[in-house]
């Protein structure tokens, strides 16, 4: 497994983490304010300043922990099965 195929996973980890986050942050926000969220910005008499706020820094926090989280497992992946880490060259291009 080259460059390609670390490419290849830590794409696939980031995008599913992400939809999975997001999922569970609309998911939770209807459950503890009883409506939708906010997920459109331009809907500006739909939802207060705060609301939309609030939301996008709660998605924020949660996306980016879960992708922390799942390219570190599937470094981790890697490494079991090429018996090194990928390198810092094909991660960060």
């Amino acid at each position: 497994m080259g460059t390609v195929g670390w490419r290849l996973i830590g794409t696939a980890v980031a995008i599913g983490a992400g939809a999975l986050a997001t999922k569970v942050v609309s998911a939770s926000w209807r459950a503890v304010s009883g409506h939708e969220a906010p997920t459109d910005p331009s809907s500006v008499d739909e939802t207060s300043w705060r609301e939309a706020l609030l939301y996008g820094a709660v998605l924020g926090l949660a996306v980016g922990a879960a992708r922390v989280v799942a390219e570190r497992k599937a470094a981790q992946y890697y490494r079991r099965s090429t018996g090194h880490l990928p390198n810092a060259d094909s991660v960060n291009d």
